[in-house]
């Protein structure tokens, strides 16, 4: 393959949009181009990497026994409506109608889809266990799409579904998956970690995330490095820092706290720790106007814990200043649990409080010395904070670390969730018809790409993994616009390592040195091969690794041998 037959253009300068390396470098070295925000062209080199992480994705699938398939991406709106998703997803879900009116929509995920499919093919036990996948593209109208690739509106995504008759069986399928998920990013050489996760739109009773570490990442990984644990911050269990609550000592005093509206105001006026006040939230509650989520003055509430309390709607709303001030004339800055009308649910860390200040429900006062189950009742306790770097393990063992990651795969025991509203039954054993039991796994392919870019680059451009390099070699003649016997000499090179079955590319652009060499370590092929009037004259080949400070010559006789040698290290 030539260089000048791949649409080769690449860039000195990112665009100002691109935030991070991944977008800069596949921008510079012309691998996607942009169409619309969120919306990309996979140019040839860049699809070449795309289809290789394919290639991994499909034989691990088919390695577990997965049967592919395809499916449409536009998607009816009554299989939404059946499954209660089609208001429930939110404006991320693109809906359009088709020439007579009717509702569609592009598929961000295929859940409805398949079980329609299943519940009209699938009548027995017999035909079960049974996973599907696909490898498709889907959209999702993502509000602020950003960071190119990781969080496009478009995107490449393996997605596959299971179907069971039991539980045990699911769960085997499930490991099964996991493994695979794993094996894949090992494959492609990314440092990834594993995270129990919430299950989000999807739903379900059990889920995991697969993250690539990197700096870049968007969410925050939570793990015990001397442990098994790891979850996604948003559903890491946050353990109390002590097992119980000290002695009452103080008695409940009213105090004047004016123009103090926050934590740190009321912490600073009255010279008290963040960590002896708490913090009220009023969120609407699911059979009450409100609910007063209580907090440590020094923690942040996890909206995704607190979302699945069933005393509070489902996603978690706030209240705000005009909807509390309607409550009975409370006012932000002033909150606080003692005599309030609503219920009351006190984070693990917040209800272990003794001797705390919060607001007195009067505005410009706090309460001092307050105490559970003497100046006011015993709350319900719940998980509802943001885990913290150092905090104990949930496993009971050494504390937790924080790492920044990219979501990559998420994978998801579903259960009956939508068989049950669907109607997707099967006959067992006996005769009678039963709900079927649902696996969901989803793998983002175009974002692995961008994800391992993250992980592999340096100043100078990408450094890919082997495994999914658009290329193993690349050859570049300098001064071979001047010279036919190293534009020969290239030619037969290339020929000779192709013949031999090596992935190779020849730089036949006739540019200047500089930019050849600095092109080819902007693409980020594994190995380079120069071939100049200095290494004519000696019969060598100027061999260079990408991510390798210097050079080296190699014999031009038994190069292939040599190359060969190399590829299998890696």
């Amino acid at each position: 393959m030539r260089l000048s037959e791949l649409l080769v253009h690449t860039l000195r300068e990112a665009p100002a949009e691109a935030e991070i390396p991944s977008h800069q470098l596949m921008l510079r070295a012309g691998l996607i181009r942009q169409n619309a925000a969120g919306i990309y062209t996979w140019l040839p080199l860049g699809l070449r990497v795309l289809n290789k992480v394919t290639h991994i994705v499909r034989e691990e699938m088919q390695h577990i026994g997965a049967i592919e398939l395809l499916m449409p991406m536009v998607q009816p709106a009554e299989l939404w409506r059946e499954s209660g998703r089609w208001n429930q997803y939110g404006p991320e879900l693109l809906r359009l109608q088709d020439r007579r009116g009717r509702e569609f929509c592009l598929g961000p995920t295929h859940e409805e889809v398949i079980t329609d499919l299943i519940r009209n093919t699938v009548r027995s036990h017999r035909q079960l266990p049974l996973t599907l996948f696909q490898i498709q593209t889907k959209f999702r109208d993502e509000q602020r799409p950003r960071f190119g690739i990781i969080r496009a509106r478009e995107f490449l995504m393996k997605d596959a579904y299971s179907f069971h008759l039991d539980v045990e069986s699911l769960d085997e399928t499930y490991m099964r998956m996991y493994a695979a998920y794993s094996r894949v990013l090992e494959r492609i050489g990314l440092d990834y970690r594993a995270v129990k996760a919430d299950t989000g739109s999807i739903g379900g009773d059990v889920s995991h995330e697969f993250h690539v570490l990197a700096e870049s990442g968007e969410d925050t990984i939570v793990y015990a490095p001397d442990g098994a644990y790891a979850a996604n911050r948003e559903l890491a269990e946050a353990r109390p820092s002590r097992k119980r609550r000290p002695a009452a000592e103080a008695s409940l005093a009213r105090v004047a706290t004016p123009h103090a509206y926050s934590i740190a105001d009321v912490s600073k006026l009255l010279d008290i720790p963040p960590s002896h006040c708490v913090k009220t939230l009023l969120v609407k509650g699911s059979e009450t106007p409100a609910v007063a989520l209580i907090l440590r003055g020094d923690d942040e509430l996890n909206p995704v814990k607190a979302g699945h309390l069933p005393e509070v709607v489902s996603p978690l709303k706030l209240l705000g200043e005009e909807e509390v001030r309607k409550l009975g004339s409370l006012e932000f800055g002033s909150i606080g649990p003692v005599d309030l009308e609503f219920p009351v649910i006190a984070d693990r860390e917040a209800a272990l409080l003794a001797d705390f200040c919060c607001g007195a429900n009067t505005p410009g006062e706090h309460l001092t010395g307050v105490n559970w189950g003497h100046d006011l009742p015993e709350p319900a306790v719940a998980d509802i904070r943001l885990v913290k770097e150092g905090d104990r393990s949930p496993e009971g063992s050494g504390r937790l670390s924080f790492a920044r990651g990219i979501e990559v795969g998420h994978i998801f025991k579903l259960g009956k969730r939508y068989s049950t509203k669907m109607n997707a039954v099967v006959q067992d054993s006996h005769g009678a018809e039963r709900p079927l039991m649902m696996g969901c796994y989803g793998l983002g392919i175009s974002r692995i790409v961008a994800a391992a870019i993250e992980q592999n680059h340096d100043t100078r451009g990408i450094l890919w993994p082997p495994g999914i390099a658009p290329f193993s070699v690349i050859i570049i003649p300098l001064g071979a616009q001047h010279s036919a016997d190293i534009r020969g000499a290239a030619e037969r090179l290339h020929d000779e390592l192709h013949q031999a079955g090596l992935e190779v590319v020849l730089d036949d652009r006739c540019l200047r040195a500089g930019v050849m060499l600095k092109d080819s370590e902007l693409l980020g092929i594994p190995h380079r091969l120069v071939i100049s009037a200095r290494s004519r004259e000696k019969n060598i080949v100027e061999y260079q690794a990408r991510g390798a400070v210097s050079s080296e010559d190699l014999p031009r006789e038994g190069l292939i041998d040599t190359l060969r040698k190399r590829l299998m290290r890696q």
